[in-house]
């Protein structure tokens, strides 16, 4: 029997594929032409069909789909990492105005391009091959190229910010920029089948577009066949400014004015109550957890968070780091972790359910389920090889438990975009990482002095 060529033939690999049944193959092989995956199952029945000049001996891994950070800052943050001490009490507004905003404000475009290069090297050397960016980015055509270079695959937006504060401010003028700046960056970075890295319509979120802002995002969206994300009430100063602007709460408002729907995510909505939680899953709004940045910032979730709920609603719950550690595998394991505790429930968000959060669920609210988070003959080759020869790894006795409650992203070898290796040997096959660490070292430093954020410390830094 003649065997189909591919390009390339991984065998002998524990396979979690995330496919309609869930098959996970114990002794696995997958084939991969191009940017595409071939076929996949059982190591006999695909060396049987297919042969490669580029065999990988896949005994050591355990191969999982691509993960999907569904909201991260891969500007601000990354080049001013836990500089803010993690003990600063202060209301949120204060907080954003002399802790945030500076850092953000300080980065130039050589600064953001290097800083979303580390960002997306440390997402890729944990796993993650897919992102949705925060919608913070001041210099968006940097980050593009800086992303870009790394291989991964993304969506991404500039800073938006078309809403009025200050009665002598011109809301006509604010819309008609915020506007235009959608639209534009949408026609420069078009989505298309094989782009990886491409522009939303994002919003901010909290209280910082208007209805016209918000209604042009989505027109937008649902025009072109893209996506919306945004910030909501992590805090409840969302609710209360919405109450006493609109008379009603944020999830309430945005539903009033027909901007919710299956092509809209939104993160943290931590304070919502009961009718908030409904219209979400009414309308199919996805829902971005970010247990770390919930955690450190006091966001409440313990005591208000609804997200079992929502979840039991048939909300699609996507997995996101924000601004913090970028390590997705440790948001699965939050996730898995926390609401079992609030709930006094062992049943809560078990491993399997937050390993859909990161492929399947990430997928689906990228508007890409057809493409990646699951590993089937047809979609994308978006794959992690997972190295078992590892202590957190062994004994390898149930691969899905494993890989949630032990694993993390300290033991992915190599991840591959689009049919590429894009990291190999647990080093970046796409630049030089001593080089990107220099260049990172350089513009952090420069960026805290230009912020003028004051470095406070405990103990003596001498």
């Amino acid at each position: 029997m003649s065997c189909t060529v591919v390009d390339t033939l991984i065998t002998g690999a524990k396979i979690i594929t995330m496919d309609a049944e869930r098959r996970v193959y114990m002794d696995g092989a997958l084939a991969i032409t191009g940017s595409q995956i071939t076929a996949v199952g059982p190591r006999q029945e695909i060396e049987q069909k297919y042969r490669s000049d580029h065999v990988i001996d896949g005994r050591r891994f355990v191969i999982s789909p691509g993960f999907v950070n569904s909201h991260i800052h891969v500007t601000g943050d990354p080049l001013t990492r836990n500089y803010v001490p993690d003990d600063i009490h202060c209301p949120p507004t204060e907080k954003l105005t002399k802790w945030v905003l500076p850092r953000y404000e300080a980065h130039g475009p050589e600064d953001e391009k290097v800083s979303a290069q580390l960002a997306a090297l440390e997402m890729l050397r944990s796993g993650a091959t897919s992102f949705i960016e925060a919608g913070t980015v001041r210099y968006l055509d940097e980050v593009v190229e800086g992303v870009d270079s790394l291989g991964i695959r993304g969506r991404v937006g500039a800073w938006v910010g078309g809403r009025a504060y200050d009665a002598s401010e011109d809301q006509a003028k604010l819309n008609r920029e915020a506007i235009r700046q959608l639209e534009d960056e949408v026609a420069r970075y078009p989505a298309g089948e094989d782009t990886r890295i491409s522009a939303w319509p994002l919003l901010i979120g909290h209280s910082t577009n208007s209805d016209e802002v918000w209604l042009a995002a989505k027109q937008i969206a649902d025009d072109k066949g893209l996506g919306i994300s945004a910030h909501m009430s992590p805090y409840k100063d969302d609710p209360d400014w919405f109450l006493e602007t609109y008379g009603r709460r944020p999830i309430e408002h945005l539903a009033d004015l027909g901007v919710l729907g299956d092509n809209v995510c939104l993160t943290h909505v931590a304070h919502i109550d009961e009718s908030e939680r409904q219209l979400i899953a009414d309308s199919g709004t996805n829902v971005i957890f970010c247990p770390l940045p919930a955690l450190k910032g006091v966001f409440g979730i313990t005591s208000v968070g609804r997200f079992p709920e929502m979840a039991a609603e048939g909300v699609n719950m996507m997995l996101g780091t924000d601004g913090y550690d970028a390590d997705i595998m440790h948001s699965a394991q939050l996730v898995a972790a926390l609401f079992k505790d609030t709930h006094l429930d062992t049943r809560v968000f078990p491993a399997h359910e937050a390993l859909s959060m990161l492929t399947l669920n990430g997928a689906k609210g990228m508007g890409m389920a057809d493409r990646i988070g699951s590993l089937e003959a047809g979609k994308k080759a978006d794959f992690v090889c997972h190295d078992t020869d590892r202590p957190e790894w062994r004994p390898l006795l149930s691969i899905v438990n494993q890989l949630i409650w032990s694993a993390d992203g300290r033991g992915v070898h190599s991840v591959w975009v689009d049919g590429v290796r894009v990291i190999d040997n647990y080093h970046s096959t796409m630049i030089d990482e001593d080089e990107l660490y220099a260049n990172v070292q350089r513009c952090g430093e420069r960026v805290i002095a230009r912020s003028k954020v004051p470095f406070v410390s405990p103990w003596p830094v001498l």
